[in-house]
């Protein structure tokens, strides 16, 4: 066993990747509510990103099941939470695009809670 120091190998944060019924579907969502292009796509795999930058992924899953946040029966895997200048008008847009507002808002004069199409919730926020 070596008790010499060794450097850290160079690891950089490249992607998160959702699972999902449908990437194609999620890939527009988030392609529009961010403003970023499509880099990678396949049959059950799209990724979207810029040069450079981290990228969002969508995985074709075949038994996808939806969250069902706020209750805990099928738990959120994860959540993003996305910054926004005005609460009130970024919501409408991303209904506009088809997310969903849930019946439960924990703190909506601080941030709101949205599903995406695939009924991952995210959140919007000024704080961020």
């Amino acid at each position: 066993m070596s008790t010499g120091k060794t450097s850290a190998p160079a690891i950089r944060y490249s992607a998160i990747t959702f699972d999902c019924p449908d990437p194609a579907d999620m890939a527009r969502f988030y392609g529009d509510v961010l403003g970023l292009p499509v880099v990678l796509s396949t049959d059950d795999f799209i990724l979207l990103g810029q040069e450079g930058s981290a990228g969002l992924g969508f995985n074709r899953l075949a038994d996808y099941r939806r969250p069902t946040w706020p209750d805990p029966s099928q738990e959120k895997q994860a959540h993003m939470e996305l910054g926004v200048d005005d609460l009130d008008a970024a919501q409408a847009w991303l209904l506009a695009l088809g997310a969903v507002e849930p019946t439960v808002q924990p703190e909506p004069d601080r941030w709101r809670v949205l599903l995406d199409p695939a009924g991952h919730p995210f959140c919007i926020s000024t704080l961020v």
